[in-house]
């Protein structure tokens, strides 16, 4: 069983501390990037998400600036097939561990809303988009582990590559990937270190846990699965409730008609399921989970919310269901990544310990 990880979210496009007050704002500056990191760090977080999204700032330079400005955090970058010829991709990927040994992830993102995707230039189709990615990764893959190659595919062709840059992991950094519609499934099945998961009630994410490794089964592979959420943790319950729908309090009627509209024009089944989650007509789908960010907020909507003991314990309960890497946020960045590092993380840490430790031998004189 893999040992559990932690990961926060750098909020590239900007923070902060209520969706409805705007003046709680902070932009995604250097300086303040550097703050989020640090903080992530000296809590406990071993890894951190670098998002990508046409808000946020480009995910490579970020990453490189940051690297230095911390000590041993890792930084889960994404590559964007259609974006980047796939040995160019791979050159970033090897240039960056060469550099920072250990220090780099590769999130393989395929895309999900269309209209951000056409901005970007990029009109293809869902399931090909999928296909796409297929030929890319083993475009990358023969760089990182071939010394010269040809490659004629579906979508890409590559004539006498030499590569000259290599990674200092072997043979490359782990890869990740989440997609939940069946292209993707079947895709990262047989590609992928680390299938991620956009946070749902445990038993969807049981259910999708159970069929990606059948899945992976199918070709002789086992997968690492992790899971994408937010987390709320304070003294009591009434007061993660109360923090929770402090978030969201002012949002305007308007605000939330536009952010509808934005959230359902998606091809993107994960972020459908998200959307239904937080018009299901309950807030709160399951115990110690919140769906109210879904209203208003793009990608993952569903906030891990209670005291510190109930939040340790529901990331217990994950673990035991299979998940063991967990990409994190909550507002504002800094503050709460400090937070976790304070309570519910250490905490959890004695709860995993204790479960870990094996069960004591009946006493023979005992009746």
């Amino acid at each position: 069983m893999h040992q559990p990880e932690f990961a926060w979210f750098l909020p590239t496009s900007g923070d902060l501390e209520s969706f409805g007050k705007s003046e709680t704002r902070r932009p995604a500056t250097m300086a303040y990037m550097v703050e989020v990191a640090r903080a992530a760090e000296q809590a406990g977080f071993t890894s951190a998400l670098v998002p990508v999204g046409d808000g946020c700032t480009d995910a490579w330079v970020t990453a490189a600036l940051l690297a230095p400005q911390t000590e041993q955090l890792k930084f889960l970058v994404a590559v964007r097939p259609g974006f980047v010829a796939p040995v160019v991709a791979a050159k970033m990927v090897a240039t960056f561990d060469s550099m920072m040994p250990g220090r780099l992830l590769v999130n393989v993102v395929t895309g999900g809303f269309p209209a951000e995707l056409a901005a970007d230039g990029d009109f293809t189709p869902h399931d090909a988009r999928y296909a796409r990615t297929a030929d890319f990764i083993t475009v990358m893959r023969r760089y990182w582990t071939e010394k010269r190659f040809d490659h004629e595919g579906p979508f890409y062709r590559v004539e006498g590559c030499q590569p000259m840059v290599h990674c200092a992991t072997r043979p490359h950094p782990e890869l990740y990937a989440g997609g939940a519609s069946e292209p993707a499934e079947d895709l990262f099945a047989r590609e992928v270190d680390t299938y991620l998961l956009w946070g749902e009630t445990m038993p969807q994410m049981a259910e999708r846990i159970a069929r990606m490794t059948a899945k992976a089964a199918a070709h002789g592979r086992q997968l690492r699965f992790g899971v994408r959420l937010h987390v709320l943790a304070r003294e009591s319950e009434e007061a993660a409730i109360a923090a929770a729908d402090a978030q969201i309090a002012g949002v305007s009627e308007a605000t939330l008609a536009r952010a509808h509209e934005t959230l359902h024009a998606t091809d993107s089944l994960g972020e459908s399921r998200q959307r239904a989650l937080a018009n299901s007509g309950s807030l709160w789908p399951e115990a110690n989970l919140w769906s109210g960010l879904g209203l208003v907020r793009r990608g993952i909507g569903l906030t891990v919310a209670g005291s510190y003991e109930q939040v340790a314990r529901k990331f217990l309960a994950y673990t035991q269901m299979g998940l063991s890497y967990f990409i994190l946020s909550g507002y504002p960045h800094a503050e709460e990544a400090a937070n976790a590092g304070r309570t519910w993380l250490p905490r959890f840490r004695e709860l995993a310990a204790e479960r870990s430790q094996p069960a004591r031998p009946a006493d023979a004189h005992a009746r």
